[in-house]
């Protein structure tokens, strides 16, 4: 969604397929996701059993229809059948190609004559790619393409203690965590870590309610009482959340299970890192290699995965120095402005402009 967003205020005519699991409004979507440049989006029915493969068919079928001069996808099945159909495409890469299918689909997709452009999220997962199939990725076939933020949905935000006032939530040094409660994402260590620190208020933003359970539980057993759990939070209502804390947090594990399963610890490169950079706090994260791509000793703070004491030391550290707080608050928000979807999406259509040239 931020993705077509981008690419649509480009000024570069976006239509959206995507699987019908359920519909929205506009409204409704530009809430949960903070758009404001709208564009086409048609739901397609697919069989669950065929794994969407006939979904990225009749996908691709429609986008030629429509008139697509580039096929634009996060699957590799569509991104062979827009080769099948001799189209330019694009395939942005978050993981490296997974299970049986996926390493033939890939090899498939690189055999096929036409231009190509790879979006890589990080400059692991292109190395990677290259090292497990041998391959040479010129600059002008590749991007290494961060995820991004909206900086002006970042501006002029209230500072921590009034962005809680304005939440109605209890006033004291607030450490944020914003993102899902799957395997890996650290809620077992930020569990140890508010047992470690009664004095300080804790904020859990996001997360489903049968991920969230078990945590509300955990905490309940352990008589941990200085965790607040949101729930899910609308995008365009995020940045109000997240300014409300003093610090935030990615204690993400040496382990990391994606969406669909499997490690992602090696190449992972999370939206809320960006949007946490464009908040303006500062950020403590795990110390995974990955992150020291964006992340440095300027804008956060670097703690050991496993080690809940590290973490309380680097809390208790930014509550006794506001001036080093305020040092990588700056830093990250300053950061922030190389990492926007706009320029992510100029940077891509620039590139495919030079390859269909």
């Amino acid at each position: 969604m931020k993705v077509c967003h981008a690419v649509q205020s480009m000024g570069v005519d976006t239509h959206l397929w995507v699987p019908d699991f359920g519909r929205s409004d506009w409204d409704s979507l530009a809430e949960n996701y903070g758009l404001a440049q709208p564009f086409q989006i048609t739901w397609l029915p697919f069989h669950r059993w065929m794994k969407q493969y006939d979904f990225c068919l009749r996908a691709v079928r429609e986008a030629r229809g429509w008139g697509a001069e580039v096929i634009y996808t996060w699957a590799l099945q569509a991104a062979v059948a827009a080769g099948f159909y001799g189209l330019p495409s694009v395939m942005e890469f978050h993981d490296f190609p997974m299970g049986r299918i996926g390493p033939h689909l890939f090899r498939t997709w690189m055999g096929q004559r036409g231009k190509k452009l790879l979006l890589c999220t990080t400059r692991a997962l292109a190395d990677g790619l290259m090292n497990a199939y041998g391959l040479r990725l010129p600059d002008e076939i590749l991007q290494i393409a961060p995820n991004g933020t909206d900086l002006e949905r970042y501006a002029d935000l209230p500072n921590p203690s009034k962005a809680r006032k304005a939440l109605t939530l209890e006033e004291g040094f607030t450490v944020g965590y914003s993102g899902h409660f799957y395997p890996g994402r650290g809620m077992a260590l930020l569990t140890r870590i508010a047992a470690g620190m009664p004095h300080i208020r804790f904020l859990w933003m996001g997360g489903q309610e049968v991920d969230i359970a078990p945590w509300v539980q955990d905490l309940a057993d352990n008589g941990i009482h200085n965790v607040t759990i949101t729930g899910f939070i609308p995008n365009n209502q995020l940045p109000l959340y997240q300014a409300a804390a003093d610090c935030l947090v990615m204690p993400y594990g040496r382990k990391i299970s994606g969406s669909s399963g499997g490690d992602i610890s090696r190449v992972i490169n999370p939206m809320k890192m960006f949007d946490y950079l464009a908040c303006g706090r500062a950020i403590i994260a795990s110390d995974i290699p990955v992150f020291h791509e964006i992340l440095n000793d300027g804008n956060a703070i670097f703690c050991d995965a496993d080690q809940a004491d590290d973490w309380i030391r680097a809390i208790q550290t930014l509550v006794d120095d506001p001036t080093l707080r305020a040092s990588l608050a700056g830093n990250a928000r300053q950061d922030a402005a190389q990492y926007t979807w706009q320029d992510r999406a100029k940077i891509a259509i620039d590139k495919l402009e030079n390859l269909l040239r």
